[in-house]
């Protein structure tokens, strides 16, 4: 027995309705995955592969990208943590995001929320050739560490500001806090 047309484009039309409501069931799992969204920062997927950094977080705002990711153990220096310029690039890899970095002047000492370490400013260029701005954070407390690359517009001392307040916001602490409960 052969099927009419009209029972054909139902059925068309019921696939269609079934795969769009899988799609959008799928969407809705990863952003629960990723966490949810808080003072404009929107989470994406972690980009970097696990032999180039700890698994971590990476959040979008309205003109740069923070990565975070946390270093459980002593980071070479501990107890003193984050003191110099040195102790930040051991702690930090920023070429990982592009091998062209380039440091732009000494670091910073630096606070997020109880945590002390060192900031650091470096440049790379983009692949239309125009230059672009990234911050490197490495915050040390009791010998781990919170490592953050703020990339964007981190040479306007405002948006290092965001992208540090980014870091103090409630979904990377709990991510934290969940992250040392579970060594």
């Amino acid at each position: 027995m052969a099927l009419s047309r009209q029972m054909l484009t139902y059925m068309a039309w019921v696939a269609a309705q079934v795969v769009a409501l899988g799609g959008v069931a799928w969407y809705v799992d990863r952003q629960v995955t990723l966490g949810f969204s808080e003072e404009g920062w929107r989470p994406f997927t972690w980009p970097f592969p696990a032999d180039r950094a700890a698994r971590g977080r990476a959040y979008s705002g309205d003109d740069h990208d923070v990565y975070v990711w946390l270093t459980l153990g002593p980071p070479g220096d501990c107890p003193e943590g984050i003191e110099t310029d040195e102790a930040l690039e051991r702690a930090i890899d920023v070429r990982i995001l592009d091998p062209r970095f380039v440091p732009v002047g000494p670091g910073e000492r630096v606070r997020v929320t109880d945590a002390f370490g060192r900031a650091r400013l470096y440049r790379h260029k983009r692949h239309n050739g125009a230059s672009r701005y990234a911050e490197a954070v490495a915050v040390a407390y009791n010998c781990d560490v919170l490592t953050a690359i703020i990339d964007g517009n981190a040479r306007d001392p405002a948006k290092r500001t965001m992208g540090r307040e980014a870091l103090e916001a409630n979904i990377v602490q709990v991510w934290v806090v969940k992250a040392l409960e579970e060594r």
